[in-house]
């Protein structure tokens, strides 16, 4: 039979079993997250309103005609920064993500979910903007609950309309933006500007995209954060002591107990948390974080503003939560360089490194020559050897080019099929060449050869070929 003690343990634990959104009969509890103020409060919106205007703006920023950031998927076109990358570019893109994924994980292991609470679009919509307009139009939490509870006045459904009609207005417009992305900011204003019937396709995408995200902002809220983002499995087996996180220093807070003016805590052997709960109420996931890390902690710091205040208000020290590691606390000790991390740091390095040398390497043009299928070799009038390639060449600049071809080191003879070829701007040509080579030249009935591929009379790519005759 269990023990007391036992029994008061499993009960202090039995927030663990399920999460902060959904209460015992597995119906969701609605969140009323208290206004938050206060010195980390005032970073985060430096953060997220940089962030925002990067996010509305960057589409409409050109460099050198091109959108700033395009990940066109249908036309296999992606533009970061002003570069063009196309389809042989693809090993760069996965190498990016490679490196954006371990640096998630080394940021995960140091600093824990602070991406969550204030860089991820989610929560920095959720929190900086959405929740804003409803303390703008519904008041503070308590108003907030107040009004969802009582009856259908003509001031509610004024409040809720217009509420959710700026909701409406907001996600059409995140819609527009990130679709902007995808399809290019010219050819969304064409949707935006055409007579619906030209472009119903993407009228619909727009009305979909507004939809969910106003769905997303409106029903769904901190529950993308607690159940449908995998993130936030990912981090309690990315954390671990040495993480720094959003804590409650349970050494310094324990034991809880009300303040009470002139009285010496220590003495009455209770520790600095006045069990107030403000870092509950602030908390737009419902947790109390004095119970511990969890998993729907997104690291925005709110407890941290609200606790900071409590402790200024009583004239405690503040930092009771505060950013530190489960081994900080216990040890009184800051951040640790482990093993752990300089592994991560050194790969990150190490890929990074990678990347821009093949960035550097990157070329504007691709060339690519194969023999034609089927053919072998021509032994002609004159004697010359005549072979049959296949020449493929990709353009990556906004720059026309007229091809010619010469041969390096060579007598023979090498000319496109088809007379003046133009390789376009951002386009790609797929042409016949032939080459003549005097039978004289040939050794063991092969010779290789350097093809001289020219744009506009000047050099812009340097291939080998081997060409092949009979053995004399």
């Amino acid at each position: 039979m269990a023990t007391f003690e036992e029994l008061n343990n499993e009960e202090e634990e039995a927030f663990r079993d399920r999460i902060s959104t959904v209460n015992e009969s597995g119906k969701r509890v609605w969140i009323y997250a208290k206004k938050v103020k206060g010195k980390y409060f005032n970073r985060r919106q430096i953060v997220a309103y940089s962030l925002l205007a990067f996010l509305f703006l960057a589409p409409h920023i050109k460099v050198d005609g091109e959108q700033l950031l395009l990940f066109n998927l249908l036309e296999r076109k992606f533009i970061i920064f002003g570069k063009i990358f196309w389809p042989q570019d693809m090993f760069l893109l996965a190498i990016a993500l490679i490196i954006a994924i371990v640096a998630v994980i080394l940021f995960t292991i140091i600093y824990g979910r602070l991406f969550c609470g204030w860089v991820c679009p989610q929560t920095v919509f959720m929190e900086m903007v959405f929740r804003r307009i409803e303390y703008l139009i519904e008041g503070d939490f308590t108003h907030q609950k107040k009004l969802n509870d009582g009856p259908w006045t003509s001031n509610k459904i004024i409040k809720k309309t217009v509420k959710h009609l700026i909701f409406w207005i907001i996600s059409f417009l995140i819609a527009n933006t990130f679709l902007a992305y995808f399809i290019g900011s010219d050819a969304l204003w064409e949707i935006q500007t055409d007579p619906i019937q030209r472009h119903l396709g993407g009228f619909i995408a727009i009305i979909i995209f507004t939809t969910v995200f106003y769905y997303v902002f409106s029903r769904l809220r901190e529950q993308v954060c607690t159940t449908i983002c995998p993130y936030g499995r990912l981090q309690g087996v990315l954390l671990d002591e040495n993480s720094m996180v959003v804590a409650y220093d349970h050494h310094r807070g324990e034991d809880r107990a009300k303040f009470r003016k002139n009285e010496d805590r220590k003495e009455a052997g209770k520790g600095d948390c006045i069990d107030c709960g403000q870092c509950v109420l602030v908390c737009p996931t419902g947790i109390d974080i004095r119970n511990g890390t969890q998993l729907e902690c997104v690291n925005c710091t709110a407890c941290m503003d609200a606790c900071d205040h409590m402790m200024e208000s009583v004239g405690l020290e503040k930092g009771l939560i505060r950013f530190v590691s489960e081994k900080g606390i216990k040890e009184r000790t800051g951040f640790q360089w482990t093993n752990r991390v300089k592994a991560y740091t050194a790969l990150l390095i190490l890929l990074m490194g990678v990347l821009t040398g093949l960035m550097l390497m990157r070329t504007d043009f691709d060339a690519t020559i194969f023999r034609q299928r089927g053919t072998t070799f021509q032994m002609l009038e004159d004697g010359r050897i005549n072979n049959i390639f296949e020449i493929n060449l990709t353009n990556k600049t906004k720059k026309d080019y007229h091809i010619t071809l010469d041969l390096e080191e060579s007598a023979g003879e090498i000319h496109m099929v088809v007379k003046d070829p133009v390789l376009k701007s951002e386009g790609y040509l797929k042409e016949r060449m032939i080459v003549k080579l005097p039978a004289n030249e040939m050794k063991n009935g092969k010779k290789e050869l350097h093809v001289l591929i020219k744009g506009n009379g000047k050099l812009i790519k340097r291939e080998k070929i081997k060409v092949i005759g009979p053995l004399l």
